[in-house]
């Protein structure tokens, strides 16, 4: 069977009202080429696995692939991520959260272009907007401080902030939504099992794939909608203040030889900045989507 070019690997843990909106926008695609989805449910005891049961039919009515790995339990984010990463097929890997939902129809191709035009790209990611007004920007890429700090560049400023529409290269991208190529899987390997079940394996993997030389490019010739924190929110077999500090040591114990010496944000830049949030219960997004 011929690869397609993409797979679109979407992580679900419950919020079926999430899922379905995700694959409700993914379905509109209609300027990406061909793709397969490959639905994790972590265990989910909502409407998740019916709803990814009736996505998968009318997904393959329309063409394309649909494969479910149904866990009895939530593996984790790591875990699941990589039990999608060996059945895909595609050419390209692409994440995304079942809380993201897709705002351009060419997402896919345009992101493929810029990974193309420079070989020296492993991973991209788009600029990540909330989905309701005045449209905040939730993440323009990550910086990395001196001492180990994370700042998602951008987040709570305005959309069209002048600072955060320029494409350029960045310490490192959250896993809510990138596009990666296959061969660099194969090349500094998956996700790493040591930071499960969740928190600070993207980051790892971004200076993972930089210790091999490539960069890492945040574009925000694409945007996507991305609610924040539900897909792994409410967790109740993850304890996620103790996985974050765990992991956020290990993290700074292995990347202090990179980070202690790059240009990176201060400190106090990186300070969280708490936005008001709303469901998606609260949301209207129209389709059809809009097509830069």
């Amino acid at each position: 069977m011929d690869r397609p070019t993409f797979s679109i690997i979407v992580l679900n843990h419950n919020k079926a009202s999430y899922t379905r909106a995700c694959l409700e926008s993914l379905l509109l695609l209609n300027q990406s080429g061909d793709y397969e989805v490959v639905a994790v449910d972590n265990g989910s005891r909502d409407d998740t696995s019916r709803i990814l049961f009736e996505g998968a039919k009318r997904f393959e009515a329309q063409g394309y692939a649909f494969q479910i790995i149904a866990n009895e339990t939530n593996v984790g984010a790591i875990t699941g991520r990589n039990q999608a990463m060996e059945v895909a097929r595609g050419q390209y890997f692409v994440f995304v959260d079942n809380d993201v939902m897709v705002k351009e129809a060419d997402w896919l191709l345009r992101l493929k272009e810029k990974l193309e035009a420079d070989p020296s790209v492993g991973i991209i990611s788009p600029k990540l907007i909330f989905p309701w007004e005045p449209y905040l920007i939730e993440c323009a890429g990550c910086g990395v401080s001196r001492t180990g700090r994370i700042q998602y560049r951008g987040r709570g400023a305005a959309r069209e902030d002048p600072a955060f529409n320029v494409e350029r290269e960045v310490q490192c991208l959250i896993s809510a939504c990138v596009m990666f190529p296959r061969k660099l899987v194969e090349e500094i390997g998956a996700l790493d099992e040591a930071f499960s079940p969740v928190q600070y394996e993207d980051l790892d993997f971004c200076y993972r794939a930089r210790s091999k030389g490539y960069h890492m490019l945040y574009t925000p010739e694409v945007e996507m909608y991305h609610f924040e924190n539900t897909t792994t929110e409410g967790s109740v077999d993850i304890n996620f203040r103790y996985v974050t500090i765990k992991n956020g040591l290990l993290f700074k114990q292995r990347w202090r030889h990179k980070f202690e010496h790059e240009e990176g944000p201060a400190d106090d830049e990186c300070a969280w900045k708490l936005i008001s949030k709303k469901g998606i219960d609260e949301v209207k997004i129209e389709f059809p989507l809009e097509t830069k």
